[in-house]
């Protein structure tokens, strides 16, 4: 028989290990259950040992690499990029802070393909809604490896505040977390520490082997994950609009989410979120908030909801950084709706789609051919 000699040119720990490993002076067999092979195996002699042992892993993805932005705002430095494969984008935390007003969309339906659309389209985050959404865990995956595709910041929006759902949706590797109904500075404490590894907080680790840090191979993920992510926290009622200014001011929270609906159902008017008396109780959360300094890592910034009677242009104008302007069902609805009402209404008017006087648009115009 032929010997055969294996020289790795990988750098995989894992290959190393085999490759070093007593086995390779066994029997083939032992290795290799067939019958009969052409060939026998022999072990690397000391030298070739030594040498192997000095190859480095796999380079890690660093947090250092600079590249151009996909979204249409584009005022970030290259010092707060995220690696993501062989491309990077700018973090939402250091484009919050170069005084970016962030645009996005909650996904309820745990779509992977609307995600894409989402993210494709140019918004510049999503957020995965596992509260009020059917989606947990595995589907919330899905939907991030969709977005990472269109290198798309994704936002995990928890259930309820535990350490449990923090643990598990930090471990996928989404850019920012969260947390649903925070009433005082003690429960935004306990959310940040669900955020922070021992001894900073009480966050479970698999560092080595989940996706938030490449599966072990971004080797700088420890040293970094503070620094990229983004750590909300959601003001939702009359007692955390009292405390709001407490909250933002608590360490490693870095953005305060209003939350009108559940806020107006609190206060009695579940059916009127833009009564006189909601609006006001919102102004007073949004003061204490945007009396905050996040620049100097004393507050927090302000995020929300765009509702119909307060769009997004209005908040950006009252110090909103970050507005969530559609959620993609109601978006999916609304389209839907108004396509059955569309054709229903020209069978009343008896319009006739095909004939010679129909103006047509480029994407009408694309279904009829």
């Amino acid at each position: 028989m032929t010997a055969i000699t294996f020289r790795p040119t990988t750098a995989s720990a894992v290959v190393r290990s085999f490759l070093t490993s007593s086995n390779l002076g066994k029997p083939t067999k032992a290795l290799f259950p067939f019958s009969k092979l052409p060939f026998t195996f022999k072990p690397l002699n000391a030298t070739t040992t030594t040498a192997l042992s000095t190859l480095r892993t796999l380079t890690p993805l660093k947090s250092t690499s600079s590249a151009s932005d996909l979204s249409p705002i584009n005022t970030t430095s290259a010092d707060d990029s995220i690696s993501v494969g062989t491309s990077s984008l700018k973090s939402l935390k250091s484009r919050l802070r170069n005084g970016d007003t962030l645009y996005g969309v909650f996904l309820l339906s745990f779509s992977p393909t609307l995600a894409e659309i989402a993210g494709l389209s140019g918004y510049d985050f999503v957020v995965l809604d596992m509260e009020h959404g059917p989606g947990g865990i595995t589907e919330a995956l899905s939907c991030l490896r969709a977005l990472a595709a269109t290198q798309t910041p994704a936002i995990i929006r928890l259930p309820e505040s535990c350490p449990t759902w923090a643990k598990k949706a930090l471990d996928l590797g989404p850019q920012g977390i969260m947390f649903p109904m925070i009433d005082s500075p003690k429960m935004a404490k306990k959310a940040v520490s669900y955020c922070r590894f021992p001894p900073a907080g009480i966050r479970g680790s698999a560092h080595p082997v989940v996706r938030a840090s490449s599966y072990g191979i971004d080797e700088g993920y420890l040293s970094n994950y503070e620094d990229e992510l983004l750590i909300m926290c959601q003001v939702e009622t009359e007692e955390g609009v009292k405390k709001a200014d407490e909250i933002a001011a608590v360490d490693g929270v870095d953005c305060i989410q209003m939350g009108p609906l559940d806020l107006s159902a609190s206060m009695g008017y579940l059916w009127d979120p833009g009564h006189k008396k909601v609006r006001e109780m919102m102004r007073v959360a949004e003061k204490a908030v945007l009396g905050s300094n996040p620049a100097s890592g004393g507050g927090a910034y302000l995020a929300g909801f765009s509702l119909p009677h307060d769009g997004p242009t209005n908040m950006k104008s009252r110090g909103y950084h970050m507005v969530s302007g559609a959620v993609d069902v109601g978006l999916f609805r609304s389209a839907a709706v108004e396509d059955v009402k569309s054709f229903k209404m020209s069978l009343v008017e008896g319009s006739d789609d095909d004939g010679e006087g129909g103006k047509e648009s480029a994407d009408e115009k694309y279904w009829s051919e």
